[in-house]
């Protein structure tokens, strides 16, 4: 079995390799943070692009081992969280990787799987996979296994793929363009349903097929499509000050693009991406 890719240097970053949350403290959307707290080293940025913090600096923060099925409400608001159990990341992680496969044998008309052949499939032990399931209560026959429309059914509705999600992107530069350009997020239940930008006039090769809008118009679209997630893919400088304008506009899930590890309320989950550190995550592997 091939060994799994670690963080020997112990970087404090969200990557979708480790898929663990990771939430600065503390967070408040109007203020400037505590003078203990380290700021960024460009003196000259104004206090609200001060808030984030460079990821190869150290910052106090702190790491979520799980991460709530339902998240709460709008900002500022008193959050109520669902009745359901808060179920581990790796977990969630695991679970969207059953839904593939399942996916898979349901379009080659596969009707059963056993425990063994489905985590085969998905690269886990048995054991683990039976684990994992068990947040679903006890299902399955002895002797034929798990029905794969029903199980995929369940992971789809815990996971809330089953419906169309909309979702907004902001910055469109060169890496928002090619986000905007690929097509697999409908087919996972996902619509980008507006891209923002602050330079609606740049030139782009591609021919979007979602709407461009303004910054002004965030706000409106946010509300109206009533949006949760949102995918940020700015420069690091104005990655913070957009992040707490959709949070102040209810968005509690983001995908992260920009080289900073965001403050964030506990409410909300950030999933960073930074393709740098997982090259150097694949360079530790491939040294003699």
């Amino acid at each position: 079995m091939a060994r799994q890719p670690v963080n020997p240097a112990g970087l404090k970053h969200d990557s979708v390799a480790s898929n663990e949350v990771v939430r600065a403290i503390p967070w408040t959307a109007s203020s400037r943070p505590p003078s203990s707290l380290p700021l960024r080293p460009e003196s000259n940025l104004p206090p609200a692009y001060r808030l984030g913090w460079d990821q190869t600096r150290p910052r106090p923060c702190r790491k979520s081992r799980f991460v709530p099925v339902a998240a709460g409400g709008q900002f500022g608001s008193n959050l109520k969280k669902h009745p359901r159990p808060e179920i581990p990341r790796k977990t969630i992680y695991r679970l969207s990787i059953y839904l593939r496969c399942l996916q898979r044998l349901r379009q080659n008309g596969l009707e059963t799987v056993s425990s063994e052949a489905l985590a085969r499939a998905a690269g886990v032990k048995p054991t683990q996979l039976r684990k994992d399931l068990t947040y679903f209560g006890q299902f399955g026959t002895r002797g034929l296994g798990y029905e794969v429309e029903t199980l995929a059914k369940m992971i789809g509705d815990l996971l809330g793929t089953n419906r169309l999600q909309p979702v907004v992107l902001v910055g469109v530069g060169s890496l928002g363009t090619a986000l905007l350009r690929y097509r697999g997020f409908e087919q996972e239940g996902f619509e980008i349903v507006g891209a923002f930008d602050a330079e609606l006039q740049r030139h782009r090769d591609a021919d979007l097929r979602v709407p461009l809008f303004p910054m002004e118009r965030l706000a409106e679209i946010v509300t109206e499509n009533h949006v949760r997630m949102a995918i940020v893919s700015v420069p690091a400088a104005a990655a913070q000050p957009v992040i707490n304008r959709l949070i102040e506009l209810g968005v509690v899930g983001i995908l992260n693009f920009a080289p900073i590890v965001p403050a964030v309320p506990d409410h909300v989950t950030v999933n960073n991406v930074n393709l740098a550190i997982e090259l150097e995550n694949l360079s530790y592997f491939i040294q003699d």
